[in-house]
């Protein structure tokens, strides 16, 4: 479309004399016009929920841009990084990072509801009984070619212009023990790809999760929460970096992920991994150490594979969704990672080995 709206106003240009660009922010978002140029792999959308899930009322319009404006206080004493302002800390783990916030998690579900508004998406799951908000597929506007035309006549057209990514964040809350709530942003990205040399078709496929974007809009969601820019700056930089291996093994011919972490913090990046990988946490037990998990099987009708057909092979195309626990048990300060079935004994099908694998990738 890019090229169609350059053409098309290609002799208004002439008359222009140039000018410089400001460049724009690196991330402006715009939820993406559903359509069929937009549509989406089975594979990356989310199951509907049983009907004791489900929560009333339609998607939520976005407002207008505003992440990063407004800042809670401007205190002058921002020069000195710290871990934490206020009640308000982030904690690292390899490329993981998290909100940890000593405030209830049900006073902070709709200040992080406006918070994702304010940034220009739609919310299109919105669950405080599971503790998981999750946007729409959407587009960073910023990521747009600033040449000439757009700059001038082309922000007339601006629909005309479209960038070949789309991305949707996930929002995970998580009680803790002293009242306070653990916040999880995971990224999930995809990219619009030609299907052959001629060029003549294109599909959407799964592309990798940024941890940089999931930092970013940590940061900005301590900004709404209180801290100022300076400061929530600060706190990023110094995020304490921790990481433990991740190794897959097997124990008792059952394959497991092997981390060298307590029970806390495995809790936390496999759920998050979770998260950034694209299975649909149904519900958790974190008395239990167990996740309930699916994932979408491709459309049947689509000759491309997406990413769980690539994972489970050409098998999954004509499966219903399977439902999976990961179990994560700790014993002596390290932490096993498996896969049950959804029977709860333990699974050693090919399936479960591939989920191991995937889970010890994210986790490296």
């Amino acid at each position: 479309m890019n090229h169609l709206a350059k053409l098309g106003l290609l002799g208004l240009s002439f008359a222009l004399s140039a000018c410089s660009v400001l460049e724009s922010d690196k991330i402006d978002y715009k939820s993406a016009t559903k359509g069929g140029s937009l549509e989406v792999p089975p594979d990356l959308t989310q199951l509907s929920r049983d009907a004791r899930y489900a929560m009333p009322g339609g998607p939520v319009s976005a407002n207008a841009f505003q992440a990063g404006q407004r800042a809670a206080n401007n205190s002058s004493d921002s020069s000195t990084a710290a871990t934490s302002i206020g009640d308000v800390r982030i904690e690292r783990d390899g490329n993981q990072r998290w909100l940890v916030i000593s405030r209830p998690a049900d006073k902070l579900w709709d200040p992080v509801r406006e918070f994702w508004q304010e940034n220009g998406f739609l919310l299109a799951l919105d669950q405080p009984d599971l503790g998981i908000m999750e946007t729409d597929w959407a587009e960073n506007r910023a990521k747009l070619p600033q040449d000439i035309i757009r700059s001038t006549i082309g922000k007339v057209f601006d629909s005309l212009y479209s960038t070949s990514e789309r991305d949707k964040f996930r929002t995970r809350m998580e009680r803790t023990a002293n009242g306070g709530t653990d916040i999880f942003i995971s990224h999930r990205g995809m990219v619009e790809v030609y299907t052959s040399g001629q060029k003549e078709q294109t599909v959407w496929q799964p592309r990798p999760a940024d941890p940089e974007l999931e930092t970013e809009f940590l940061r900005r969601l301590m900004v709404k929460l209180g801290v100022s820019q300076e400061q929530s700056k600060a706190l990023v930089a110094s995020g304490g970096q921790t990481q433990a291996m991740a190794r897959a093994a097997t124990v008792d011919n059952v394959p497991v992920v092997q981390l060298d972490e307590d029970f806390d913090r495995a809790w936390r990046r496999v759920g998050l991994a979770l998260d950034r990988t694209g299975f649909t946490v149904e519900d958790r037990d974190r008395s239990k150490g167990l996740y309930f998990v699916r994932y979408v099987a491709p459309n049947p009708d689509k000759q491309e594979p997406g990413f769980f057909g690539k994972l489970f092979g050409k098998s999954a195309l004509a499966a219903p969704p399977l439902k999976y626990r990961i179990a994560v048990r700790t014993q002596g300060g390290a932490t096993n990672v498996s896969v049950l079935n959804q029977n709860g004994e333990p699974d050693t099908s090919a399936n479960a080995q591939n989920i191991v694998k995937v889970l010890v990738d994210e986790l490296k």
